[in-house]
């Protein structure tokens, strides 16, 4: 998939009209969506300060006008009124209303922003005269020029057109196509057209098989679309819109119609993101850029997957021992285009932790051959019987393993990753979508097309899907029926963002904020040998100690002077907490909750053991958690008392990994607690079935069958 480089015509944007939906302004009940009205004034507002010239159009007066007076005739009415057939309330009574209201309400919103704002009301029939129009870009301009914002709606209370709203003199016929035309006469640079749906679909947007257009291309898609009902509230709804930015667009305005309902969309539209659908009238050159969607590739990658689960055991093991034959065969072409990679981070003035973890250093690739070769010959994790019970006489239910069906995996800098989580997938019979970091983006390719060219073509290479253009992610995931587990594996800020953007099953962790704790009871030789191995063996994993915890009895035999001292000597920088500072001069860092990632640690003094359990579950993970200690009850207590994905007595936290923990690979580390917990290998990607296995047995409300929940014997 292309990087989208279509939105930069906002580089010219300074005078915006930006027309509000009905949807937009009220909620489901017709009730005013004060949240959403006021997120509008705060971009307005931000929007106004930056320079940017903001021209509304509200709808919602009709709406509004309705809800009060509805209410207004329920309380004037008698029991016997209510008994009657309820006339329906004129629209232009509700629109005089509602108009008075609406405003009322702009105006509060935009003075508590410190902002004025204006009302201009305009019926079709004003454009026919040509002083009027003069008039109007006049007192716009002045109203823009004193940051002021004018807000147009057309005045339905006198308006002459016939119900419902047909418009014989073709001017405009509802306040999407008002928008068009006052950004067309206001000489605007950009129209945006607010919704209740993220943009235009390619069907009815509650379809799940509908598909967000990015960029509408009126010789492609005018004939392909298929639009759901109009506007819950208003008049016009998407066909309505689509029309008029499509008259705005190939008049040379550009066009977004985007969700007026999801915050700062606007702003996002300014920053050049892909928000929305984007009419413009140079879109169809933008067209020849042949971009796999999001959809697609997932399906494609679920198709694929069930002929791979089709295939035998042995035909599995194959894929993976080509592709590790592959991987070795190719080493030079792979590390040169991860070298040039590296170049261009450091280039780019990358953190050395972050470059740490792009290279691919020498052997690494052979090892990764090796972990491969290692994953194939392992037993064959799918359709394994887990259970086997008797139900009934004849009747045998199975508990089997299974594939979770497809995978989306975001990753950051590391590209070897790649290679891991596209053996496990293969392992484990499931697709893959796969997205990395654009640090690593020429190391992800190559390896991406070692892989796919070395499975066959009874599978194909699109069980294994590669997104390169970032914009495709929000995209992916909203997939939830197609796409069944996301792992993001990276930053706290990339994993907390995902999980806040999706309804697929997120499985993955945060922070490595792992401790050693060092006891009282310690062997010191051995305290120094795995403090210093957790903290400088590899310090950007996930698994490296980021805070070092001492009973307080090292302080006065001079043992916790000895770890600070070798810790030193070894090139990493000290913070400590608030009893270390005081004690060894160190710098007091800023908070427990932080995860380095690099040849730097906190150090910390606790009373007992009870103190450094309390501290880890305050301040931890839940990833890795270390004690060092001679005494075997002090340190079961430590086992089974910290709550963490993996806790260690006497070993360094360096060994929580897949590989080590010979799971062949590994897909990331989870410290969720439900489903796979600690490095997830290929059990952490499957699931379970039931299969049933009878003699012509029917249930018949239970009288026919007699239960005997037998345990039966599994046999390998």
């Amino acid at each position: 998939m292309a990087e989208d480089s279509s939105r930069d015509f906002v580089k010219d944007v300074k005078r915006i009209v930006i027309k509000v939906g009905t949807a937009v302004v009220t909620r489901n009940d017709g009730r005013l969506a004060l949240g959403r009205l006021g997120t509008l004034c705060e971009q307005i507002k931000e929007l106004n300060s930056q320079g940017y010239e903001i021209i509304l159009v509200s709808s919602g007066a009709v709406g509004l006008g309705r809800q009060r007076l509805r209410y207004r005739r329920l309380v004037n009415s008698s029991f016997a009124d209510l008994q009657k057939p309820q006339v329906e309330l004129d629209g232009k009574a509700c629109a005089a209303v509602g108009q008075n209201s609406l405003m009322a309400l702009y105006d509060s919103l935009f003075s508590e922003l410190d902002i004025s704002s204006a009302q201009l009301l305009v019926t079709d029939s004003d454009f026919r005269d040509r002083d009027f129009r003069k008039q109007l870009n006049d007192t716009v301009k002045s109203l823009l020029s004193l940051k002021v914002i004018p807000i147009f709606n057309e005045n339905d209370a006198v308006s002459t057109r016939k119900a419902p709203y047909e418009d014989s003199s073709g001017i405009f016929w509802d306040n999407d196509s008002l928008a068009a035309l006052l950004a067309l006469e206001l000489k605007a640079d950009l129209l945006v057209l607010l919704s209740d749906v993220e943009g235009l679909y390619s069907g009815p947007p509650s379809d799940p098989k509908s598909k967000l257009i990015h960029t509408y291309v009126k010789e492609k898609h005018q004939g392909e679309i298929t639009f759901g009902d109009k506007s819950r509230m208003g008049r016009g709804g998407m066909t309505a819109k689509v029309k008029a930015a499509v008259n705005a667009a190939y008049a040379g305005i550009p066009v977004v119609i985007t969700s007026g309902c999801t915050a700062e969309n606007i702003i996002r539209v300014l920053q050049g993101q892909r928000i929305g659908t984007l009419f413009h009238r140079d879109a169809h050159l933008w067209e020849p850029i042949k971009e796999v969607g999001a959809r697609e590739m997932a399906v494609a990658a679920r198709e694929s997957s069930r002929r791979l689960q089709a295939l035998s055991s042995l035909e599995r093991k194959k894929i993976l021992l080509d592709i590790a034959d592959a991987l070795e065969a190719n080493e030079n072409l792979i590390t040169v285009e991860n070298e040039a990679d590296v170049a261009a981070a450091q280039q780019a003035g990358y953190e050395k932790s972050l470059i740490s973890r792009l290279a691919l250093k020498p052997g690494k690739v052979s090892s990764l051959a090796k972990s491969i070769r290692v994953l194939a010959n392992m037993e064959d994790p799918i359709g394994r019987v887990l259970k086997k019970t008797q139900l009934a006489d004849g009747l045998i239910l199975e508990k089997t393993s299974s594939p979770l069906g497809v995978l989306l995996i975001v990753f950051e800098s590391r590209p070897d990753a790649l290679v891991q989580i596209a053996s496990l997938a293969i392992r484990s019979g499931n697709g893959l979508l796969l997205k990395g970091g654009k640090e690593a983006k020429r190391s992800n390719a190559i390896l991406h097309k070692v892989i796919t060219e070395a499975i066959p073509n009874t599978v194909g290479g699109k069980v294994i899907g590669l997104v390169t253009s970032r914009d495709e992610i929000p995209d992916l995931l909203k997939l939830d029926d197609v796409i069944d587990l996301v792992i993001p594996r990276g930053s706290n800020k990339l994993v907390s963002q995902i999980k806040s953007s999706t309804k697929i099953p997120v499985l993955g962790h945060a922070d490595g904020i792992c401790h050693v704790y060092v006891d009282k009871f310690a062997n010191m030789d051995m305290a120094k040998r795995i403090v210093l191995d957790a903290k400088i063996d590899y310090p950007a994993a996930c698994n490296a100690m980021e805070t070092l915890l001492v009973h307080k009895d090292l302080v006065q035999n001079g043992a916790l002077n000895e770890l600070i001292v070798d810790l030193r000597m070894q090139g990493v920088n000290l913070y400590g907490g608030p009893r270390v500072s005081t004690l060894f001069n160190i710098p007091q860092a800023r908070s427990f909750h932080h995860e380095y990632s690099s040849t730097e640690c906190t150090v910390e003094i606790v009373d007992d053991l009870a103190a450094a359990i309390n501290h880890i579950h305050q301040h931890g993970s839940a990833h890795t958690d270390c004690i060092v200690s001679e005494d075997r009850e002090t340190a079961e207590v430590f086992l089974h008392q910290v709550d963490s994905a993996a806790v260690f007595h006497n070993a360094s936290t360096r060994f929580c990994d897949g590989a080590r923990f010979g799971l062949g690979a590994e897909v990331g580390i989870s410290t969720s607690r439900i489903h796979a917990r600690g490095p997830v290998g290929v059990e952490g990607l499957l699931t379970t079935r039931w299969i049933l296995k009878g003699s012509g047995q029917v249930v018949d409300g239970d009288k026919g069958v007699i239960y005997t929940h037998k345990d039966m014997p599994v046999v390998s």
